[in-house]
């Protein structure tokens, strides 16, 4: 019998890990990214940083996309100066990134972004970030200490994605200190939370293209992998 599960990609981690008598650079992702997908009925293949011109073979073996959370994306991929705040970026994961998002916007695959992957989605159609949250009332609570995630509650356009799965309101985990500025052509924000951060953004004319800026991951919350797993049907 055949196995029909839809392939779903999921972007990875580049750094130094530690396991076994193992110290060495890696590729990795939380489990939890894994798990969902595989709840959601998905098999998961994991996409570590490759070579820029391998994005379109990659895509092209794929039916859904997860771009998942990590560093800062280079300021100058949005005109931008680096602010004093500024994390460091990996530039090799950007570009491998875009490749990835341009390649599956030239077939419609669906895609989830999470966290860093709203604004990689925001950012290569046109977006703009601001590039420390802090700077700006309310700003501490999306990532209120390094490896704590910060509680906001978001209000969602119940008639755009992802309010249509979740609701008019909802307590969501956050850890970021970026979040877009100037939305992407095409995207409309449809979450934002108390201090008017846009906190989910979507291409309304595309099959599935959603990014959320917190991390459905870490919490036992399927619905938006679901939902990619779904439109991929």
């Amino acid at each position: 019998m055949n196995d029909v599960r839809p392939l779903i990609g999921l972007t990875a981690y580049r750094t130094h890990a530690a396991w076994g008598v193992w110290h060495t650079p890696a590729a990795l992702l939380p489990h939890a990214y894994v798990d969902h997908v595989t709840a959601a009925g998905g098999v998961p293949v994991l996409l570590p940083i490759a070579a820029d011109d391998a994005a379109t073979a990659v895509v092209s073996r794929l039916d859904g996309l997860i771009l998942s959370g990590g560093p800062d994306i280079e300021p100058v991929r949005y005109g931008a100066a680096a602010d004093p705040f500024a994390e460091r970026s990996q530039a090799d994961r950007d570009t491998w990134e875009t490749e990835l998002l341009m390649a599956a916007l030239q077939v419609d695959l669906p895609v989830l972004g999470i966290c860093r992957g709203l604004q990689l989605i925001n950012v290569c159609l046109g977006g703009t970030l601001h590039q420390h949250l802090p700077d700006l009332a309310g700003g501490e609570r999306h990532r209120p200490a390094p490896g704590v995630y910060g509680t906001v509650r978001v209000r969602l356009d119940t008639d755009a994605l992802p309010g249509s799965l979740l609701g008019e309101g909802v307590d969501v985990p956050c850890h970021h200190h970026q979040a877009i500025d100037r939305l992407g052509s095409g995207m409309v924000a449809s979450a934002w939370a108390p201090d008017g951060t846009i906190e989910a953004a979507w291409v309304p004319r595309r099959r599935f293209l959603l990014g959320v800026q917190w991390h459905p991951e870490v919490r036992d919350d399927p619905a938006l992998f679901t939902a990619l797993v779904k439109a991929t049907g």
